[in-house]
């Protein structure tokens, strides 16, 4: 994320820890702070399940026409081939 500034203030994933959910069924997504390119802290993003689902379905559609760079198995329906459901649809 905020690709090609190392100024200010940036935002990333933590490479080893996948989203998960929590014991109230909220899912966490593991944040990285780094303020002008020194680490500066780590943070938990908290969704709800409906948070959870359009931020999926809007990173699908965003995603539609790149190639897929997951395995198989991995890989939501909605990136899975030219005739990917993201492909069919259109968002409000």
């Amino acid at each position: 994320m905020n690709r090609g500034n190392p100024h200010g203030l940036r935002i990333s994933r933590v490479p080893g820890k996948p989203v998960q959910r929590d014991e109230y069924g909220d899912y966490e997504i593991h944040l990285w702070l780094r303020h002008d390119g020194k680490f500066d802290g780590d943070i938990t993003l908290q969704l709800s399940p409906c948070e959870t689902e359009l931020l999926h379905a809007q990173l699908c559609f965003a995603l539609d026409g790149e190639p897929v760079t997951t395995y198989a198995d991995v890989t939501p329906g909605c990136r899975k081939g030219p005739g990917s459901l993201a492909s069919r649809m259109r968002w409000p």
